[in-house]
């Protein structure tokens, strides 16, 4: 015994399968790096160098991403419903309502400096209790108008696509976090699916010592680590018992858990009230969700005119009033837009959204689940693989000559 552990040909052919599970683990773990990262192309493009895929198809991962799951588990309706107009309109006007005085007197400072400095305090007070209690009556008009036609006023596909094209750090992080065991698992196969190749590599080189025997290993361990991993990630589809196990791909078992991963960052991190409310009044029908507003709120204008509406108006001049109307209508987009910066508010309403999103995403078929995590790595994903057997096919090279000592020409 101890002949054979002072004897260095020993210590060569037990190097075989443990290089054979450092290529495993190194190339499967450079994988999942290359995929991800850099987040911006590092060399000199287009050939030059290189960027994470995911990035470097943000747009389309983001499609994707969309695609394979939001469009299944909830409509712009249901969506919309889950935050409940009811209780945004409720917060618009708590929001408003301690700011009212503030609000008209920055207006009217603005536009008519002359005439509402020179009223009676008791003349501005009533036009402050005049607002107060006509703006309640219009917020629910508006928002009970937004939610009759928010399919068309919001594109919510192209505000997710937009989302996480311009943050491809979030990006990531759904794929990351959704996946992180399988990725884990993936790395640490690499090790140990190597390590299965390398006795089978021992064998061959002990039997056959041709100059090839381990390049060729090297390649064929740097690509079978990775196709091995992937097709326990996703395969098989369904759940097989094999007498008393169950066995099934490792993504697919942990469907409710990733779901709830999922649906978190995307109601807390994407769909949030203030992102939804501003791709309605930013986004392709913008304008008509201005309009909106204005057509709803201008009407305060009249309401608080009241009796002396006509002294008002010639008091303004004869397009005056029309400019203050217009007035109240851009604060009112304004405000509609930085009302909802309330963490806690919008933490209660992405719960509200996230509670149907998981329950339907539970339900998703194994087929449409998979779809979540399966396009990270299908997308150039032969990059990956020969990246990962060129480096092999170099180990195998590195193994031959400084392990065994071998020259190659």
């Amino acid at each position: 015994m101890t002949s054979l552990l002072t004897n260095p040909e020993f210590w060569q052919y037990l190097s075989i399968p443990v290089i054979a599970a450092l290529i495993g683990w190194s190339t499967n773990w450079l994988a999942i790096k290359m995929t991800f990262y850099p987040l911006e192309f590092i060399g000199k493009p287009p050939l030059l160098g290189w960027q994470g895929i995911i990035p470097s198809k943000a747009r389309k991962m983001a499609a994707i991403s969309v695609d394979a799951t939001i469009s299944k588990i909830g409509t712009v309706q249901e969506i919309f419903e889950q935050i409940d107009p009811k209780v945004l309109a409720a917060h618009i006007i708590y929001t408003v309502d301690p700011r009212v005085e503030e609000y008209v007197d920055e207006l009217m400072l603005k536009e008519y400096p002359t005439f509402w400095e020179n009223l009676p305090a008791s003349a501005r007070k009533m036009v402050y209790d005049r607002v107060r209690k006509s703006t309640p009556q219009l917020v629910d008009n508006l928002v009970e108008d937004v939610s009759d036609n928010i399919e068309d006023l919001l594109d919510i596909k192209g505000m997710v696509i937009e989302r996480l094209a311009s943050d491809k750090q979030l990006l990531n992080r759904i794929f990351l976090e959704c996946g992180d065991v399988e990725f884990r698992f993936i790395i640490n196969s690499g090790m140990y699916f190597g390590f299965l190749f390398g006795l089978i590599q021992m064998a061959v080189w002990y039997l056959y010592p041709a100059i090839w025997v381990l390049p060729l290993f090297g390649l064929l361990v740097g690509w079978a680590t990775n196709w091995i991993a992937l097709n326990v990630i996703f395969r098989p589809l369904r759940e097989h018992k094999v007498g008393p196990l169950k066995i099934q791909g490792l993504f697919l078992k942990r469907q409710p858990e990733v779901a709830e991963s999922f649906c978190h960052i995307v109601t807390h991190e994407i769909l949030t009230v203030g992102n939804i409310i501003n791709a309605i009044m930013e986004g392709p029908k913008g304008d008509r969700a201005r309009n909106m507003v204005k057509k709803h709120i201008k009407p305060l204008v009249d309401e608080t005119a009241g009796m002396g509406k006509a002294l008002t108006q010639m008091a303004f001049g004869p397009t005056g009033f029309a400019t203050l109307k217009n007035q109240v209508g851009e604060k009112a987009i304004e405000i509609s837009q930085t009302s909802f910066n309330n963490p806690v508010f919008e933490k209660d309403r992405a719960r509200a959204v996230e509670s149907i999103m998981v329950e339907r995403m539970i339900a998703l078929s194994s087929e449409e689940f998979q779809d979540l995590l399966r396009p990270c790595f299908q997308e150039d994903e032969i990059k990956l693989i020969l990246v990962g057997a060129f480096l092999g096919f170099a180990a195998g090279v590195c193994q031959l000559v400084f392990v065994f000592g071998e020259a190659l020409i």
